[in-house]
């Protein structure tokens, strides 16, 4: 009969390697798992920008981190490992955000941090220590298919759910993660910290991308490519210029505030031109979009053949604050695109189109990718062949 983490064995015969990032939702899962009985290895990925900020996210800590997962790990009595992937970070995260907001886009860093250092490499070395599973944080909970493979699903606390941030997980990775948090409410998991005893049962949650803490994104990116932000317009739909800017990537689509120019009405960044160092200003209505394009898509769901996929039902979620809305998905030849039902604003590059197979609280995560300029439903003929790029 399976255990609590659907593996054929007792606890005591399961060896589980948990991400340990020092919070208090990695640390409820370590202390969880332990009582329960299982063999429990605590690792902690140590990720330093050259002293530049100290920093958590997810299974990636420094400083009073480090030492609070070492903390919990002596309390409930298992070994603890600390491994330093500053190199590994800085490649596979922090370089890909900096080329990609100065290419015009809006990156999320914590989709590469889960896609290569956590689930891949991580789970390398859970594969390594001949562990039968890894159990993070996240609130997302797994699910055994019938085909003998896991499905992801959103998680039960909708305000918490983190499902939009790991669509990029493969099959492989999702058969061997496990995590035990995704059927709880957050205010359960604190509860359970302070029932545990654990010392970190008050910790704050941390809010901001792991290595920007003052939420300062264009220092972080200036300082990993010297000198290759350059000014530019900003112009209206028309191509009217309005001002001038310090660099397009202090700039996002959808962006009301801080643009600079003065105007009758309310200006929104439609558009951002990394070609021309464009800002693409214009109203609210020029934000509308049906068509989202996709690159990368990682599929979760059932194989699909051949090269047309045509109007398959599905609900995207094309922000991670927003919910999963009615929509087609279609392949022609090697492009993916989401038509949504009703239009979206602010969708912007670079951020991530999830797919899930009902906008139910516990739907199931079809796959994903990230998002390419998109086609835009505007007010009048220049501003929709503008948005579109053409």
């Amino acid at each position: 009969m399976p255990n609590s983490l659907d593996i054929a064995k007792p606890p005591h015969e399961t060896r589980v390697v948990v991400a340990m990032s020092g919070g208090v939702d990695s640390s409820v899962v370590a202390a969880l798992l332990k009582f329960q009985g299982y063999e429990v290895i605590g690792v902690t990925l140590q990720l330093y920008d050259h002293g530049a900020a100290v920093h958590r996210a997810g299974s990636c800590c420094a400083g009073q981190d480090i030492h609070d997962a070492r903390r919990v790990a002596e309390a409930i009595g298992i070994p603890h490992y600390v491994l330093d992937y500053e190199s590994r970070f800085r490649n596979e995260v922090m370089e890909r955000f900096a080329d990609s907001y100065l290419s015009g886009e809006t990156p999320i860093p914590c989709v590469d941090c889960n896609r290569t250092v956590k689930f891949r490499d991580l789970l390398g070395l859970a594969r390594e220590l001949d562990a039968d599973a890894l159990a993070t944080g996240h609130y997302v909970v797994s699910k055994a298919g019938p085909d003998g493979h896991r499905t992801l699903h959103r998680a039960a606390d909708e305000g918490r759910d983190q499902s939009y941030f790991l669509y990029a997980t493969t099959q492989d990775q999702l058969d061997l993660l496990r995590f035990p948090l995704g059927e709880l409410p957050k205010s359960r998991t604190r509860e359970l910290a302070a029932e545990l005893g654990l010392a970190i049962a008050d910790k704050p949650d941390s809010q901001d991308i792991c290595f920007v803490p003052s939420g300062r994104y264009a220092d972080v990116i200036e300082r990993l490519r010297p000198g290759a932000s350059r000014p530019g317009e900003v112009v209206d739909l028309s191509g009217q210029v309005l001002g001038h800017h310090d660099g397009i990537l202090r700039f996002t689509v959808g962006q009301r505030k801080g643009i600079g120019v003065a105007a009758s009405e309310a200006l929104y960044v439609v558009r951002l031109d990394a070609d021309t160092a464009r800002v693409i200003v214009g109203p609210r209505s020029a934000l509308a979009t049906k068509t989202v394009r996709v690159r990368d898509m990682n599929w979760l769901g059932a194989p699909l053949t051949g090269d047309v996929v045509d109007g398959i039902e599905v609900a995207a979620r094309v922000r991670s604050t927003r919910a999963p809305k009615p929509a087609l998905l279609r392949r022609i030849g090697g492009e993916w695109l989401v038509e949504l039902l009703d239009a979206e604003e602010g969708v912007a590059p670079g951020q991530a189109c999830v797919l899930y197979d009902s906008a139910r609280p516990d739907a199931r995560v079809l796959g994903g990718g990230i998002i390419q300029p998109v086609a835009r439903v505007a007010a009048n003929p220049p501003a929709a062949a503008l948005a579109t790029g053409a």
